[in-house]
């Protein structure tokens, strides 16, 4: 088996056809092959329905050190969390298929290791170019309920450039609620696991940083644009975290 790499890249796949036609997957590499580090990509694909596996594959057969998993529809915890299992790295980064956050922005990241931190995510800001100013204030208030309820301290829980050292996140995943859910997802959801993950971290004693990226909003994929459809997951994501503050008091896990 070939050595391990320093860094596993985990992306979760969920019709993301548009995002991959525009040469996603090729700035990735690009950004990998300068590095002195090795380091692998895993795609996930969560049962896409458009053509999203063909064109991974094809990204797959450019690069040796990419791989493409197959899962079951589960939603983004489901996706995210198998690649960790299938990553060999010592430090695992999950980020979006729309590179939203670019993968450079991992240079702000990686610094963090060597002073000792086991969690370092990203954060957005308040700039956030290419979004409406309806989500700028939603995740707004969605920060601001998170640090009245004690969940989370860091500022931008839902952005989707995180990164974890891979043995700290073997051990707090499988004790997200959300994988003790009967109902399988349907489609595109939206859920608080962020923050009930960073609360798991935090409760576990494993040191985290929020450092401010990059983020623009480059997202091409015609599956999650629906403003009515926002406005229902953020009323659905604020009453998770009210649930989950109640659920989680006192509990290690």
């Amino acid at each position: 088996m070939p050595e391990a790499p320093y860094l596993s890249v985990v992306i979760p796949c969920w019709n993301e056809q548009k995002n991959l036609e525009s040469g996603v997957l090729d700035e990735v590499h690009r950004y990998l092959a300068r590095q002195a580090f090795s380091w692998e990509v895993i795609v996930v694909d969560d049962g896409s329905t458009d053509a999203s596996r063909s064109l991974v594959e094809a990204a797959v057969r450019e690069s040796e050190n990419t791989s493409l998993l197959d899962v079951p529809h589960g939603g983004k915890p489901a996706a995210v969390w198998a690649g960790i299992q299938q990553a060999r790295g010592e430090l695992v980064l999950a980020t979006d298929m729309d590179q939203s956050t670019p993968i450079a922005e991992l240079d702000k990241l990686l610094p963090w290791y060597a002073k000792g931190f086991d969690v370092v995510v990203g954060s957005r800001g308040l700039a956030r170019a290419g979004d409406s100013p309806l989500r700028k204030v939603g995740s707004f208030a969605f920060a601001i309920l998170c640090r009245a309820l004690r969940l989370t301290r860091v500022d931008d829980a839902l952005c989707g450039f995180k990164s974890w050292r891979r043995r700290a996140a073997l051990e707090v995943f499988p004790h997200l609620r959300y994988f003790r859910r009967s109902r399988k997802p349907a489609g595109w959801r939206v859920s608080a696991y962020d923050v009930e993950l960073l609360y798991l971290f935090d409760n576990a004693g494993y040191r985290i940083v929020e450092v401010l990226v990059d983020w623009q909003n480059r997202d091409r994929s015609d599956t999650k644009r629906s403003r009515g459809a926002y406005v229902a997951e953020s009323l659905a994501m604020m009453a998770e975290v009210i649930r989950l503050r109640f659920k989680r008091a006192n509990q290690p896990w």
